[in-house]
């Protein structure tokens, strides 16, 4: 497989979350194309458990959406030198007013291979407990948590009543994981 050389290379976008960077290839055969690429930081979704095998799940407006989403607590990776597990369990306290003993990761996948750099770490989160609540700003003000029992999330993935990535992605792991 040939591995296209990067010719020349423009940021033609900052915004807050993320820059469009703008690519020049060439395959070494005297033709170029360009690529754009959405530049973001990576992420990470945690599959919040307790002791019951009840997940928690958040809802949240999703502006790209136009509309509120159902999804594992999650949150970008955002602070200059945290490790995944640690964005992990702070986006879990910020969210959701929890914390956890543990948090095992699940997997790392790509967001979108073809347009984006944004990779997301998803954890599996037990030994829950209460902490003080965390005031919450924007979209976040208005979270809605509900505790399920993982069999009816994964009934919820199955019949596409979930519907985000991460959460589509951890609730199948989780299930799969506590099944073997």
């Amino acid at each position: 497989m040939i591995i296209p050389e990067v010719l020349e290379s423009e940021e033609v976008y900052k915004g807050k979350i993320l820059s469009i960077q703008r690519d020049t290839l060439t395959r070494g055969d005297g033709k170029t194309f360009i690529r754009e690429t959405a530049v973001a930081s990576d992420a990470v979704g945690i599959v919040a458990m307790d002791d019951q095998d009840r997940i928690l799940l958040i809802r949240q407006y999703r502006h790209p959406m136009g509309r509120p989403v159902w999804e594992i607590p999650a949150g970008k990776m955002d602070v200059d030198g945290e490790k995944p597990e640690e964005t992990a369990l702070r986006e879990l306290r910020e969210e959701t007013d929890t914390t956890a003993d543990s948090v095992e990761l699940l997997t790392l996948f790509l967001n979108s291979a073809g347009w984006t750099t944004e990779k997301t770490y998803v954890y599996l989160a037990k030994g829950l407990s209460g902490v003080p609540e965390f005031e919450r700003e924007n979209e976040e003000a208005d979270i809605e948590k509900k505790w399920i029992p993982l069999q009816e999330a994964y009934e919820m993935v199955v019949s596409g009543k979930l519907d985000d990535a991460k959460t589509v992605i951890g609730i199948l792991l989780t299930k799969s994981h506590e099944a073997g």
